[in-house]
């Protein structure tokens, strides 16, 4: 089990988590996703997934992958 957190850049509502959150889970080797907008960050529990995987589901919500934290 691998928990990464990472900072995503334009998320400022509940509506944002909610993409983040399905779209992130939607990737394979996904466990669980933890979005807090109020901080811009994002914690993936996954069997190691790669961040470019995270990465485009964010991409796919709308929203910007900006690195680890």
């Amino acid at each position: 089990m691998n928990i990464q957190s990472y900072a995503v850049d334009g998320m400022t509502c509940d509506h944002c988590s909610a993409a983040v959150t399905r779209e992130v889970r939607g990737v394979a080797g996904v466990d669980d996703v933890i979005v807090d907008v109020s901080s811009g960050t994002l914690t993936v529990t996954t069997d190691g997934t790669a961040d470019a995987q995270i990465a485009a589901a964010v991409s796919e919500a709308g929203y910007t992958l900006v690195g680890r934290k």
